[in-house]
């Protein structure tokens, strides 16, 4: 195993994000990253050996001595990055494979209700054509990823029929062409295309104000005319 010094540990400790409740997912990742990139993973893949004895061999001193060393520095590391609060309701426990599981079993619930809770945003998200479309699709792909880490996959085509069902009916003619074309979108390609028809529409609003403005304009110049001309109409009566 590869020799693991104190400065290398204080490193990859500040890697890890506490785990305070609410980060369980992201926590473990971290955990298991660290663990891994550190050659201590060894006791989460390997359950403990027998214990030696006199009899022992030096293969099975050997292996024991790895596990043991594994164990004694991945749990330190687990422990150090669980707050007082998390700390203080877990049993004791010297195994460090074990004590991840008794977390993890502790904070099983609370995933399946941020699951519940980001898939329920998702799906009733709308745009309202007011903001910047491109931050709003963005948003839809980050409630995506945050469920990844939850374990509840989305493949990119549904994520693209998700944005596309939560635009606003100003986008209606957009989304039918979509639906008539063989071709499907990725995500980049999606924002890059609803940005570009929200700037058409933008467009389209700022010269229907002119021509409007500019109808009202001439209309006032005629009904000027008319009352002109009713006024020399008069005159010439008197």
């Amino acid at each position: 195993m590869a020799t693991v010094n104190a400065s290398s540990i204080s490193a990859n400790l500040n890697n890890i994000p506490t785990l305070t409740g609410s980060n369980f997912a992201k926590w473990k990742e971290h955990v298991s990253i660290v663990l891994g990139c550190m050659d201590l993973d060894y006791v989460l893949r390997v359950d403990e050996p027998a214990k030696l004895t006199n009899n022992s061999t030096a293969e099975e001193k050997t292996i024991y001595e790895k596990w043991e060393r594994s164990n004694r520095m991945s749990l330190m590391i687990i422990k150090h990055s669980i707050s007082d609060t998390i700390r203080g309701a877990m049993p004791e426990e010297e195994n460090a494979k074990k004590f991840l599981s008794q977390i993890a079993d502790r904070f099983v619930a609370s995933e399946k209700v941020e699951a519940c809770t980001l898939l329920s945003k998702l799906v009733t998200m709308r745009y309202n054509g007011k903001g910047n479309i491109r931050e709003y699709i963005m948003e839809m792909s980050n409630l995506v990823t945050k469920m990844k880490t939850l374990k509840l996959e989305f493949s990119q085509e549904i994520l693209v029929y998700l944005v596309l069902i939560s635009l606003p009916t100003q986008f209606g003619p957009f989304k039918i062409n979509y639906n008539t074309q063989r071709e499907k979108w990725i995500l980049n390609e999606l924002i890059a295309q609803c940005v570009q028809e929200e700037e058409r529409m933008k467009q389209e609003r700022t010269e229907s104000a002119h021509l409007a403005t500019h109808s009202h304009g001439c209309w006032s110049c005629e009904e000027g005319l008319s009352q002109l001309s009713q006024v020399a109409r008069k005159e010439r009566v008197v």
